[in-house]
């Protein structure tokens, strides 16, 4: 009885010390916690008509982001005191920065960027068809603490009633989504509504970051009254999604930030 006793002491110290994932032969997927922000700066103009990156910064820092995609962002223009925004907001925040030009202006570029805690592994512009302004799609690879190789895809695409831009732009975009060989998370100001068709490409092939019903209003910032900022994650199996916000800050932009905690299994 004294060496029964003693093996099955060994056996529950074994178990207990290696979960039977490995003892099987198999292992547990590491999993990737990622708090992600996508947010319409409008160039760091608030609504008090004044460009304030340190105000724009000060409402991304509360929200303690890893991952962040900033729509209408300038680079060197001359609206915003010359100053290479991506890059001053990655210094102000500690966190790497990328910048995708959709055009030149005022003497410089405008355009969007990603900011991320986790190393630039590889960046590309994607172009997208015109519409009344150019466009592209910026496309991130980062390296996340796990080893695992993440795209992060930002996106703006055309802003008028007539869809028409907007949707040849969205289905440009799918060809590059659907090459990927990296899990991606999609965000960025897509100028359009749930139930429209350039929301339905998306939907199709990836999992959504839902919004509380009660507060899924992105824009405008003072009179919020329509939803058109989004993340969305794929390939959806692998996702988890909470803690998704929408966050009230009526000054800063005229869009409001969007926050969501992201798990990657």
């Amino acid at each position: 009885m004294p060496r029964v006793g003693g093996v099955h002491r060994i056996l529950t110290t074994v178990a207990l010390l290696f979960p039977l994932t490995w003892l099987s032969g198999g292992a547990q997927a590491p999993t990737d916690t990622l708090r992600v922000v996508s947010y319409n700066i409008k160039h760091g103009r608030g609504n008090d008509n004044v460009v304030d990156l340190a105000r724009t910064a000060s409402v991304l820092r509360a929200l303690t982001p890893d991952i962040v995609g900033l729509q209408e962002v300038d680079d060197l223009a001359t609206r915003s005191g010359g100053v290479p925004e991506a890059e001053r907001f990655g210094q102000m925040l500690g966190l790497h920065h990328a910048f995708g030009r959709f055009m030149d202006f005022q003497g410089g570029a405008y355009g969007m960027a990603v900011l991320t805690r986790y190393p630039i592994m590889a960046t590309q512009s994607v172009r997208l068809p015109d519409g009344n302004e150019p466009r592209v799609a910026l496309s991130v690879e980062v390296q996340l603490p796990s080893g695992r190789r993440l795209t992060i895809v930002n996106v703006h695409f055309d802003w008028v009633r007539d869809d028409t831009f907007r949707f040849a732009q969205a289905e440009a975009l799918t060809t590059h989504l659907d090459a990927l060989t990296t899990p991606y998370v999609l965000l960025g100001d897509f100028n359009d509504v749930p139930e429209s068709r350039t929301l339905g490409l998306f939907r199709s092939r990836t999992l959504e970051a839902v919004k509380p019903s009660t507060d899924r209003f992105t824009f405008s910032s003072t009179e919020p009254e329509r939803e058109i900022d989004f993340i969305f994650m794929a390939p959806a199996a692998s996702w988890h999604a909470r803690d998704v916000r929408v966050i009230t800050e009526p000054v800063a932009s005229d869009h409001r930030p969007v926050v969501a905690v992201l798990e990657l299994r």
